[in-house]
């Protein structure tokens, strides 16, 4: 499974870790969601405060729900904060969570604070988050004039923020505890913990809402740095027999194999039924159910794929796109000395032409490929004593690809 989504909250830190946790059980990249609202709190707190159970069980199941919503609105590592609650520690963030990925800003919430507890007061604790938000924002309606709530200090008070951002601010305090819901219609209550920040004596910090972006997210595709594009295209295509294999034996994906096992067939690209055997999650019954489909999907490797890195790969792919080794460098932010290195193992594997790559004479080519000869740079691959002899005229990075070419022409040769 790559992922798992709440649509509502869980009634605990306990039983989210527990429900995550079914992502990702073959060690692969997965995602968990969380969908919830200020509604799923009270509901969650009125469950337990209208249940028949004990008085400490009803405590110890409000400290877990305040628990949940301090993780939900939580500005750090989640997963640091996580394993600290169930006694376990890491030194250093882990990078992958949201708040990781796209650390939240916060905001000097005191006074939004105080005018959010103030209306509660004001209000006689009477009422649920809409309808102080409505006072706050200055929104008069029957009911509010029929409670001469429009008279109150509070009334439009609140008009810096929207009412979305107002029931962020409700839902923290929530949260922190500072506010409690009470009753069947979800009316809000002062606890005893909101005294010193209605009086402004302690300060607030609260987390400000996030706005999408699709940049900051990362997928689970994205992540398989284990794959090059090669490996990628492969894993795309056996996934899809996977699925086929799936259909037609009426079972869900990962009966057939997990995502682990289809991109160690990616990597290795066996092209026997016998090499199966060496894939994790391949025994001999799926081997005998499925192996040939997965077969006969599987290319095998070219020589620019086992020869070249991903990053010459990349840089090869650009320049068959029309892009220069200059054009190449700045579009990857690298030197162009680095990208002339990754094509002239392109250039030795005839992957592409030096002609592409470099602009040089045919003389000077000449030139460069009797000094090559003469200094026997092709067995010992050290180019200081050629670029010493030419007196420095050429570059290292083009002399480099000079002499993968004078390579290829040798290999050639022999062949």
């Amino acid at each position: 499974m790559r992922f798992v989504g709440h649509l509502s909250l869980p009634k605990s830190i306990e039983a989210y870790y527990q429900e995550t946790g079914r992502a990702g059980r073959d060690g692969q990249p997965a995602n968990a969601w969380m969908a919830y609202g200020m509604q799923d709190m009270v509901l969650q707190r009125q469950m337990v405060q209208n249940s028949d159970a004990s008085e400490q069980f009803k405590v110890t199941s409000i400290q877990k729900l305040n628990a949940l919503l301090g993780y939900c609105d939580l500005a750090t590592c989640r997963r640091q904060a996580l394993l600290a609650y169930f006694g376990e520690s890491l030194e250093q963030p882990c990078g992958n969570c949201d708040n990781c990925l796209t650390p939240p800003e916060t905001w000097d919430g005191l006074q939004a604070t105080q005018k959010a507890l103030s209306t509660v007061f004001r209000t006689e604790q009477r009422f649920g988050a809409s309808y102080l938000i409505n006072i706050l924002l200055g929104k008069s309606d029957q009911r509010i004039e029929q409670n001469q709530h429009h008279k109150i200090s509070t009334f439009g008070i609140g008009n810096e923020l929207n009412a979305k951002q107002w029931q962020g601010v409700f839902r923290q305090l929530l949260a922190m505890n500072l506010l409690e819901v009470h009753g069947e219609h979800g009316s809000l209550r002062l606890t005893e913990h909101c005294r010193p920040y209605l009086k402004g004596e302690k300060p607030i910090q609260l987390r400000k809402l996030r706005t999408s972006n699709s940049k900051a997210r990362s997928s689970t595709k994205s992540r398989r740095s284990g794959l090059s594009k090669g490996d990628m295209i492969q894993f795309e295509q056996l996934k899809q027999v996977r699925t086929s294999l799936a259909t037609e034996q009426q079972v869900p994906a990962y009966i057939i194999c997990n995502d682990a096992t289809l991109e160690a067939l990616a990597t290795a690209r066996p092209q026997q039924l016998g090499e199966l055997h060496q894939i994790s999650g391949f025994g001999e019954t799926k081997i005998n159910k499925y192996g040939q489909r997965f077969i006969d999907a599987i290319e095998p490797k070219t020589e620019q794929e086992i020869v070249l890195n991903e990053t010459e790969l990349e840089s090869l792919t650009l320049l068959q796109q029309g892009l220069t080794p200059e054009q190449i460098a700045s579009e990857r932010n690298i030197k162009s000395a680095t990208v002339l290195a990754h094509l002239a193992k392109a250039i030795e594997i005839d992957a592409c032409q030096l002609e592409q790559v470099i602009d040089l004479s045919e003389t000077e080519f000449d030139s460069i490929a009797t000094a090559t000869v003469s200094l026997n740079t092709l067995q010992d691959y050290k180019l200081k004593p050629l670029y010493e002899h030419l007196e420095q005229r050429y570059d290292y990075a083009v002399l480099k690809c000079v002499v993968a070419k004078i390579s290829s022409i040798a290999k050639n040769s022999v062949k």
